[in-house]
């Protein structure tokens, strides 16, 4: 889907204005809810106080659980899948907001954040009823500063691009518990085992062997949450996964930040 297919989705049902260019919109979304491909005119910081979502742009895919923030630039297509149910806090930036705080590079491209103690209780207090200017601009500029102290993502899935890699990358996807050989994969999509294998470690940074692994724990973790699994042990097992995998150290080079968002008239809420 090229950008100009995407819908563009306004902000809507209740939500606060500051007056000064960014909204702060509360919303609930059940598990199985699937917030279709879109993009706003805004950008916007999400924070899911509770539950967990899968977050997917042109650059990859993203298993987002409480203790990570997403943030996603204006105009970027994204979509995303609720895993268990989600308490959804987002800040909505109008561009020109941006522009006068002399926003940072890196917030041109999406990403995701560890969610520190400080940033949570910043974006949990824009949500208390207390309606301050002074008090809400202080604790928008903390949050935004909160943004830079970005960390790789554990869970970050690189999406290949090429026809041929992508459609093998998708077979995987799709029974990423299967022990998949790369020659099979390969006959499947019409190339051969060293092509693909070249292609993977050119499209997505990691090695076939790596990048399988990689889905593999990813959905290991998708069913700990579907399995009703309390998120903290949820962390724990994920943590083991990654050190007996050895393979999720560091993010390549190149996709170290992504992430994504919510709300629009794709989107069917529960309730406000």
């Amino acid at each position: 889907m090229s950008i100009a297919e995407t819908p563009i989705a306004a902000i809507r049902e209740s939500h606060r204005a500051t007056g000064d260019g960014v909204h702060l919109v509360a919303r609930h979304y059940r598990k199985g809810v699937r917030l279709d491909t879109h993009m706003h005119r805004e950008a916007q910081l999400v924070y899911a106080a509770k539950g967990t979502m899968q977050v997917t742009t042109p650059k990859g895919r993203w298993l987002v659980p409480p203790d990570r923030a997403v943030w996603v630039p204006a105009r970027l297509e994204h979509s995303i899948d609720v895993l268990a149910d989600i308490e959804m806090r987002t800040l909505y930036f109008d561009l020109a907001w941006l522009a006068r705080e002399q926003r940072s590079a890196s917030l041109d491209a999406e990403f995701v954040v560890r969610v520190s103690r400080l940033l949570q209780e910043a974006i949990l207090a824009l949500f208390d009823g207390r309606h301050n200017p002074d008090r809400t601009g202080l604790l928008i500029r903390l949050a935004m500063l909160e943004l830079h102290h970005a960390e790789d993502s554990a869970t970050f899935i690189p999406l290949p691009h090429e026809p041929r890699c992508r459609r093998a990358a998708d077979i995987v996807l799709g029974d990423p518990t299967r022990s998949h050989e790369i020659e099979a994969l390969a006959r499947q999509v019409g190339t051969s085992a060293r092509t693909l294998s070249r292609l993977f470690s050119s499209e997505t940074q990691l090695s076939f062997k790596s990048w399988c692994q990689r889905a593999r724990i990813a959905a290991a973790i998708e069913r700990l949450v579907d399995g009703g699994q309390c998120l903290g042990q949820a962390a724990r097992r994920r943590s083991r996964l990654c050190q007996r995998a050895g393979i999720f150290a560091r993010v390549p080079a190149g996709h170290r930040q992504d992430a994504d968002a919510v709300f629009g008239n794709k989107i069917r809420p529960i309730r406000p």
